[in-house]
């Protein structure tokens, strides 16, 4: 059976609106607050520049699926030299609210991307010199400053919920503004476009998946991270 998602109102406090989502035919007995959302100090990373945070070490329950580090990806290349989500500091600790407002109602996030050294930036562009899939390289993306995430919606078995299309599917159906597609698909792109605003992101026109914090600007990186010591 296709089930629906809404929007319970909560009550607002401080900055942020407390919301909860949910299938139409989940009741949800207690709201809460983005503030209360409380994320454990940043864990000491000394392999990975100050200011910088691997995903992982603050909440394992979010799920990893580094397309660059393999070759399933749209270049069919690795491009990394192994799978992490690292990202600058605040942003990670808003990626981890938006996993936990997710884990009230049984869903979770699914990474495809974080930082992108510009170096790779560079070879992406190289494959597809289109602005509106791959930023130029001489402006720097919002992966190459630590600040983005590529990412859709699991649920709580590890299910990946109905995008429409494929991650990294360059097509006007990837588009948010792209309406001819079923009730069930429009619904999960509404779920995780108003979960990442709601904890500090912005999207862009052409892809459902990629999220920008916006609350903050940081510099180009072109460091790589290591990747001994990795389970």
């Amino acid at each position: 059976m296709r089930s629906h998602w809404f929007w319970i109102l909560c009550a607002c406090t401080l900055q942020f609106a407390a919301c909860q989502l949910a299938p139409r035919n989940v009741e949800i007995t207690q709201s809460q607050s983005l503030d209360s959302l409380e994320i454990q100090g940043l864990v000491d990373v000394s392999d990975i520049p100050n200011g910088w945070q691997d995903l992982l070490l603050l909440d394992s329950t979010i799920q990893l699926d580094i397309r660059y580090a393999g070759t399933n990806n749209f270049v069919a290349e690795k491009l990394y030299p192994c799978a992490r989500c690292l990202l600058r500091s605040e942003v990670a600790q808003s990626v981890v609210k938006a996993q936990r407002l997710l884990q009230n109602n049984d869903l979770g996030l699914k990474i495809f991307d974080c930082y992108r050294p510009l170096s790779v930036q560079q070879r992406l562009w190289n494959k597809v010199p289109d602005a509106r899939y791959v930023t130029p390289p001489e402006r720097g993306s919002m992966h190459n400053r630590g600040t983005a995430i590529d990412v859709t919606l699991v649920y709580s078995n590890g299910d990946e919920l109905d995008m429409g299309t494929a991650f990294d599917y360059f097509g006007q159906e990837a588009h948010h503004s792209y309406k001819a597609l079923s009730a069930q698909v429009l619904d999960n792109r509404r779920h995780l476009l108003e979960v990442m605003q709601l904890t500090g992101f912005k999207e862009i026109r052409t892809e459902w998946w990629h999220y920008s914090y916006k609350e903050k600007e940081f510099d180009v990186q072109d460091f790589v991270w290591p990747c001994q010591n990795l389970d």
